[in-house]
């Protein structure tokens, strides 16, 4: 399975910079209610996470944890994604290796990330099936895991093409084991999952 752009011709809402002012000051007046992103030139709200949405984060923390100490996952780290750095995007989960991250700001590169980690809220739009694995493979990032609470399944995106998006996609549904390739090589047993089922 490819996923690749879908582009259509549409201008951008506005330009990064205004969208860093808006998701700033909004960071400040909401008490953190909700997030931004800025993907294919368009803003989208994400919703600040539930337990349920937090456990699972916590439970790819934890396997990654035993099988790779030597690795972070960062939550609510921002990233510069889509070539050219015209996105910005808020993943639910960033795994890179210890440290990576110090010293960056709010918005990071996308060099060095080893996995970006979606986990769908019960009243996700297309965002995090459609749009988000494009701007992750185009900007370069290994691998997406996608948690997907609606389906009941983790979808893991390989094989970025740069400015496309991802060349393969590997399915399962809660239950089944998932492999994470070199240069992770860590196997995901998503049993756990099926008890965060709406």
């Amino acid at each position: 399975m490819t996923v690749m752009a879908e582009r259509t011709s549409h201008t951008s809402q506005m330009s990064v910079e205004e969208f860093e002012k808006i998701a700033a000051f909004a960071a400040k007046e909401t008490d953190d209610a909700v997030r931004f992103e800025f993907i294919d030139g368009r803003i989208g709200v994400k919703r600040v996470p539930d337990g349920d949405h937090n456990t699972i984060v916590m439970w790819l923390m934890r396997q990654c944890m035993r099988s790779r100490p030597d690795l972070d996952l960062y939550q609510g780290q921002g990233l510069r994604v889509e070539k050219y750095r015209k996105g910005r995007a808020r993943p639910d989960g960033v795994l890179v290796p210890a440290a990576h991250f110090a010293g960056h700001g709010e918005w990071a590169p996308t060099e060095g990330v080893l996995l970006v980690l979606e986990v769908t809220s019960y009243d996700s739009d297309r965002r995090d099936r459609q749009e988000k694995p494009v701007a992750y493979g185009a900007a370069g990032i290994p691998l997406y895991l996608l948690v997907d609470c609606d389906d009941c399944s983790v979808t893991l995106f390989s094989d970025p093409t740069p400015g496309e998006g991802y060349g393969s996609a590997v399915r399962k549904a809660f239950g089944g084991r998932l492999s994470l390739p070199d240069p992770l090589g860590i196997e995901l047993d998503t049993t756990e999952l099926k008890h965060y089922l709406p």
